[in-house]
């Protein structure tokens, strides 16, 4: 099926051709051109102003030679290792203790606790 509609032959119209919008008043001359001079910078006016500063002597500084010593705080870990500084203590019972608290029951508990050692993880140091 062919379309036999007939292609348009004609062609726009030419840019003068067409009508001129709408007309926003007396236009200015030149506008949006280049100025054709540039003025004149701003001229100051004399003897108005502030007074120069006084120049005193010149005086020179003696170089410091005193040093500061910073202490800085020592971050302690509750319950940390003193030997390694990394690990943190655990309680041990001791034979002793255990066998304390095996024996002599209710006053044997108290000598178990008394009698715990305070071993690190990390580097194996035992604290009594």
């Amino acid at each position: 099926m062919v379309d036999n509609k007939p292609l348009l032959q004609d062609k726009p119209p030419a840019y003068n051709a067409v009508p001129r919008g709408y007309e926003y008043g007396p236009q200015q001359q030149g506008y949006g051109a280049i100025a054709p001079q540039a003025p004149p910078p701003y001229q100051y006016p004399g003897g108005q102003g502030y007074p120069p500063a006084p120049v005193g002597p010149a005086v020179s500084q003696q170089p410091y030679t005193e040093t500061y010593t910073i202490i800085q705080p020592s971050v302690v870990v509750v319950g940390g290792c003193p030997a390694c500084r990394v690990g943190v203590l655990e309680d041990d019972f001791t034979c002793l203790g255990i066998l304390c608290a095996i024996f002599f029951f209710p006053l044997g508990i108290l000598f178990c606790f008394a009698l715990r050692q305070r071993r690190c993880p990390n580097c194996g140091a035992t604290f009594g």
